[in-house]
């Protein structure tokens, strides 16, 4: 089998397609291995579908499964495409519903993100005022003066208790900067999407940024997010790493 290695903002992903489909736990834990495979946080398989261009499976590098992954959207929009599996633009189905993405250029491509759920509109716990969201998975937010008070422990606790990523953000000149402890990868990421939007809505609703704002994840790639009424788009680049075939 072939497979291509992409990154999206620091997110890592191994991406390929298939016309049979089936389980692919194993092979997400296998691949996505940073010491025996190709070493990624997800995993993603693209398969026939007949209401959009493709649907996909994802995994996250421990096996689970995860209904959405912002960064994700952008690499398999990128790979569709360049495998000549849709045009560019497209619909892709995945758990969290219909994506719809775009290839701006070479290397950007925009994605029109699922609805988001509020799920609880603030409390405080651990010295912090959280807000819980759905962005396709769920996640935590609390906006705070410095990224350093980022804490693993904390976020590792927090994860099991609600059962959701967690985001540190730190708002400065109408920019948001964010760190993300994530399910599934069990540890902070350069970069989350489904975060770095969760993170947007909660200052946008706080109008602390406007409707279009630049997000910074650990990677510090520069991405877009933007809120045209009820629907939210996050734009940035890709980078197809690697392509690697193995028996």
């Amino acid at each position: 089998m072939t497979y291509a290695k992409y990154s999206a903002s620091g997110n890592d992903f191994v991406i390929f397609h298939s016309f049979v489909d089936r389980d692919f736990t194993q092979d997400a834990i296998k691949l996505c291995n940073r010491t025996e495979g190709i070493g990624a946080d997800g995993f993603v398989a693209l398969l026939p579908c007949d209401s959009a261009n493709f649907r996909w499976r994802f995994y996250n590098s421990d096996g689970s499964n995860a209904a959405m992954c912002g960064n994700a959207t952008r690499a398999v929009a990128h790979y569709a495409y360049n495998n000549n599996l849709a045009p560019s633009k497209m619909k892709f189905l995945t758990e969290a519903g219909v994506i719809e993405s775009e290839i701006i250029s070479e290397d950007v491509v925009k994605t029109q993100m699922t609805q988001p759920k509020v799920l609880d509109e603030g409390f405080e716990q651990e010295g912090f005022s959280w807000y819980k969201i759905d962005t396709g998975v769920p996640h935590l937010v609390t906006i705070v003066d410095d990224l350093e008070k980022y804490n693993h422990d904390l976020c590792a606790k927090m994860r099991y208790e609600h059962n959701a990523n967690v985001n540190f953000a730190k708002i400065e000149d109408g920019k948001i900067r964010v760190r993300t402890y994530e399910r599934g990868v069990e540890g902070e990421t350069l970069a989350c999407g489904t975060g770095m939007v969760a993170c947007f809505l909660r200052a946008n609703e706080l109008k602390l940024v406007g409707d279009k704002t630049f997000v910074y994840p650990k990677s510090n790639e520069e991405l877009i997010i933007s809120k045209v009424e009820d629907t939210i788009y996050f734009q940035g680049a890709v980078k197809k790493v690697f392509t690697a075939t193995l028996g």
